[in-house]
């Protein structure tokens, strides 16, 4: 399968969040430009500023849908809403999907969430330390996912938020141990001193610490009590395989032993991607599917879905390493050309490894095709933003 060069540029999603404050809205969304993509009678309004885009042939066309203006909290964009507007335009052909809108409301709503999660209180600085990274921007993608996987079986946000907010205090976990200077020694993060150099290695070291501790204690907490229990532990144990031995330790340790070798193939890589990277991803999606109430075959599809979507965002991930500056990043760009580590663009070429990412954003959609077109539109729009991300 052939695939056009990853020649596009696109601005990005970018959320101006301080350690104590949040920040306004129109902050908050800068600038957000993709493709318009249809699927499944659906297509996503992903406003293109410049019409260009990555050639993944036989799922994009050029077209150009505007934004509809920034929105309050207090009017945020449900897919139940956007079902009924589906249902009150029956005569239309095609459901045109604002995926900007969509990404834009659910960032809105779970920064105020981990805002109020996670207050400054005594002792400060480790609250602070915790705060600087989880509110330091991001593009809230594993949240999202959860949210919108939610959606997708008949929940609501609501109900996912306690769990959509804990995924993201496990990623911002690992961001932090990430860059510590015994793993990636990194300087920069999101445009920003990683939290070691803003707070010494040993708050950093206890801020990851008690943001994987408290992600758990938040679902258990938090989570409605109209959601059945069994399902909310269900949802604790999805997270915890996915963060010990057998997921996200397991990639990472291997991860850690592969620098240097030069015998690692492509099976190891992907192991490494399948545990490090997709495995937080998965688990965003599958929880939000069980604590809406899913089905086992759902499960399993969604479940499907998520591998091929990590998959996807590590094989982005690997090629943006190398095509974009640490300014367009924001963070530090070919440190695994320094590192010496296996990826994708090094093992099959940059060429592959752009159409192998085509390969994985196909699979991930046909796994939706099972679901209604109108409640997938946010999880296939996510596929493609993931595809098409730049930074």
């Amino acid at each position: 399968m052939a695939a056009s060069a990853m020649t596009a540029s696109y601005q990005s999603l970018h959320f101006c969040l301080q350690s104590k404050n949040m920040a306004s809205p129109e902050c908050i969304l800068k600038s957000f430009s993709l493709p318009c993509s249809r699927f499944n009678g659906a297509s996503t309004s992903l406003g293109a500023s410049n019409g260009q885009y990555m050639g993944f042939r036989g799922h994009l066309r050029k077209g150009l849908l505007s934004s509809r203006g920034v929105m309050s909290s207090g009017s945020l964009n449900t897919v139940a809403q956007l079902v009924s507007e589906a249902e009150t335009v029956k005569e239309k052909k095609d459901f045109e999907f604002d995926f900007k809108k969509y990404m834009y409301s659910k960032a809105i709503s779970v920064n105020e969430a981990l805002d109020k999660a996670v207050p400054t209180h005594y002792p400060e600085k480790i609250h602070e330390s915790m705060r600087y990274s989880l509110l330091a921007g991001g593009k809230r993608v594993r949240p999202t996912l959860c949210i919108a996987a939610c959606e997708l079986v008949g929940g609501t946000e609501d109900l996912a938020m306690p769990a959509a907010c804990a995924m993201e205090m496990i990623h911002t976990m690992t961001l932090i141990h990430d860059d510590l200077p015994c793993m990636d020694n990194d300087n920069l993060r999101r445009g920003k001193p990683t939290n070691h150099k803003a707070f010494g290695e040993d708050t950093a070291v206890l801020a990851g610490d008690a943001l994987l501790s408290f992600a758990f204690e938040h679902i258990a907490r938090s989570t409605s009590k109209t959601v059945e229990s069994e399902r909310v532990l269900r949802v604790i144990c999805e997270l915890g395989k996915s963060m010990g031995s057998e997921g996200l330790v397991a990639g990472q340790i291997v991860d850690i032993a592969s620098e240097g070798d030069t015998s690692v193939d492509l099976k190891t890589l992907e192991y490494i991607h399948l545990h490090k990277t997709a495995v937080l991803l998965e688990c965003s999606v599958v929880s939000g599917a069980i604590i809406g109430g899913a089905s086992e075959e759902e499960i399993e599809r969604t479940r499907r879905y998520a591998r091929c979507v990590g998959l996807l965002f590590q094989v982005v991930d690997d090629i943006l390493d190398v095509t974009k500056t640490s300014e367009e990043l924001g963070k530090t760009a070919g440190k695994d050309l320094i590192s010496d580590k296996a990826t994708y663009p090094k093992l099959m070429g940059l060429e592959k490894a752009k159409e192998f990412a085509v390969e994985l954003v196909n699979k991930a959609k046909e796994e939706l095709s099972y679901f209604d077109p109108v409640k997938a539109a946010p999880l296939l729009g996510l596929a493609d933003y993931i595809a098409f991300r730049q930074n």
